[in-house]
């Protein structure tokens, strides 16, 4: 009896250690609203002009690229499948090619990501504020103070409830995927409708699909980038594989829900427009959307700006969630500062990794000139997806007895790190610029942070009163388990 009791309260305090993990309360529809919340942002409302210019107006190749372009991009979300469920843990790529490459390739990954993410966060919070102030200022620009304090409240209130609640930001994410899928849906019946009725300026456009000029293979090359692009966000599930319920059956049935929707819904609202509006007017249109509602839907056309706004926060909040993960997994692997890694006592939520991401995307709102600089790095996501496939690859060989729930074709990986390099190569090879010499210098940049700080563990006594401070004042705790036995 007697030594029942001393175990006793070792025992609850494994219990309460064991409870500071990151729960698992993100299910398949969750799952599927933040795979299309993050690929649906405002282009398809407002730009899908990229594949058809370069396209040369070819209505046929445009909308095969389009297709194509999905397939790719389902292709490369089924290699992410296999390593989300054989890996599932925080941190998307990163973990995947600390696995796979070792510890510098993920170091330069998340040491790119960590200012690059923000970035585009910013970016798309100042989108969603110019597009949220529009309406009441008419054909006047809105002030640029207006646009910033708006957009450092859209994260911020963003970046607050993630750290508060996955719960909530699941229901968040769900319920503008929606709003946004429900715009979409408008678009596309309202095409489908007019085609049925079959007026002839309706079809001309698909009676010779083929007939303009056909695209050269650099033109065709450019339209493909442009339409994967558009596809951008399908890897966002990985990030929350940690989170996932029941993940070796989930994130694969995710990935196989969301992304040939996306496909789905993308080509027919692309035939929508092409059904109203001329490939030279798709093109010269500031916001295709906007030009379709106002043939179409002329009375209610106001509902499209708004949809756009729906969707671009919808896009934000999904970012900001799995860039969230992305630092809170460097954290644990001693990549980032520990503090990051901590998760609030109260709700377990990684709350000092959203506060920390947040704040460098409001960084980059106040001057966002600074945003400007990271459309240079475009092709370091390319990179980092191969070298992502290449972890795939590389683990197959390395580690056969793996247990992999889901295993993709192993000719896929290969396509996919090929077609990467290409992808990272072509920009740089077409229009050589000097800033994509200064974007690769600062990514080589990270090896004067890693070598002292990750390779020979220099460390100051100072940070540990600090993080102990910061600690106390955020009331988080170190979470259960080591990162190293996941990553390594």
């Amino acid at each position: 009896m007697g030594k029942g009791k001393s175990d006793h309260p070792k025992d609850v305090k494994r219990k309460e250690k064991a409870k500071m993990q990151l729960k698992r309360n993100i299910g398949y529809f969750d799952g599927v609203s933040f795979i299309i919340g993050s690929i649906v942002g405002a282009g398809i409302f407002v730009s899908p002009t990229g594949v058809l210019k370069h396209s040369l107006l070819n209505v046929g190749v445009a909308l095969m690229i389009w297709t194509a372009s999905g397939l790719v991009s389902l292709m490369g979300s089924l290699c992410y499948a296999e390593l989300g469920t054989a890996l599932p843990f925080s941190g998307g790529e990163y973990s995947h090619i600390k696995r796979g490459l070792g510890s510098l390739p993920a170091f330069v990954f998340i040491w790119t990501s960590t200012f690059t993410k923000p970035a585009s966060n910013a970016a798309r919070a100042l989108l969603f504020a110019e597009y949220a102030t529009q309406p009441f200022y008419g054909r006047c620009p809105a002030p640029q103070v207006l646009k910033k304090c708006l957009a450092l409240a859209a994260l911020w209130s963003l970046g607050i409830l993630n750290g508060r609640s996955v719960k909530m930001a699941a229901w968040v994410q769900t319920v503008f995927t929606v709003l946004k899928m429900m715009a979409l849906s408008v678009i596309a019946i309202g095409g489908i409708v007019l085609l049925l009725g079959g007026r002839k300026e309706h079809l001309a456009r698909f009676e010779d699909a083929f007939g303009s000029e056909t695209p050269n293979a650099s033109q065709i090359a450019e339209a493909f980038f442009q339409g994967l692009y558009a596809y951008g966000g399908w890897w966002s599930l990985n990030y929350m594989a940690e989170e996932m319920k029941n993940p070796s059956r989930n994130i694969p049935l995710t990935v196989m829900t969301a992304v040939p929707a996306v496909i789905v819904f993308y080509l027919l609202v692309n035939v929508s427009y092409l059904t109203v509006l001329t490939p030279k007017e798709i093109v010269s249109s500031v916001a295709v959307a906007v030009t379709w509602a106002d043939r179409v839907i002329p009375s209610v056309a106001w509902i499209i700006p708004l949809s756009v706004a729906v969707s671009i926060f919808g896009a934000l909040n999904s970012s900001m969630f799995t860039l969230g993960r992305l630092s809170y997994a460097g954290s644990q692997s001693g990549h980032l500062p520990i503090l990051i890694s901590m998760l609030n006592v109260h709700s377990c939520t990684p709350a000092p990794a959203m506060i920390f991401s947040t704040t460098i995307a409001s960084i980059f709102v106040i001057p966002s000139d600074l945003i400007m600089l990271t459309n240079y790095f475009g092709f370091s996501a390319w990179l980092m997806i191969g070298l992502t496939c290449a972890s795939l690859i590389v683990l197959r060989y390395r580690e056969p007895h793996l247990h992999r729930p889901y295993k993709v074709f192993l000719p896929v990986p290969f396509v996919m790190v090929a077609m990467s390099f290409f992808l990272v190569l072509a920009p740089i090879v077409w229009s050589p610029k000097l800033q994509y010499v200064y974007a690769f210098l600062f990514m080589l940049g990270s090896l004067t942070v890693y070598l002292p700080f990750i390779h020979f563990k220099l460390h100051f006594a100072f940070v540990d009163k600090i993080t102990c401070y910061l600690q106390l004042l955020l009331e988080v705790s170190p979470a259960d388990g080591s990162a190293d036995s996941k990553y390594e």
